[in-house]
């Protein structure tokens, strides 16, 4: 079973990365992205058969490790 983990700022964290790509588009010529946000993607390969378990698991691998649940928020994807 696999899970995909989309792991973003909160809104109202600044987003430097974000930033610096929005300004690296514009000088590129596409001046009409407004803003950008910036996140990461984790793809997880596991053992387990139950997919609501493992969901459940990752979630509590994001809240151990995977996100930083103080500025970061995240989504759970079981594929």
């Amino acid at each position: 079973m696999k899970a995909r983990v989309h792991i973003m700022l909160k809104n109202g964290v600044l987003d430097p990365q974000g930033e610096a790509i929005r300004h690296a588009l514009g000088t590129l010529g596409f001046e009409s992205v407004q803003g950008v946000r910036q996140g990461k993607v984790i793809e997880l390969d596991l053992a387990a058969t139950d997919a609501d378990a493992a969901k459940a698991e990752v979630s509590r691998m994001c809240e151990a490790l995977l996100a930083n649940t103080v500025i970061e928020s995240y989504t759970v994807e079981m594929l």
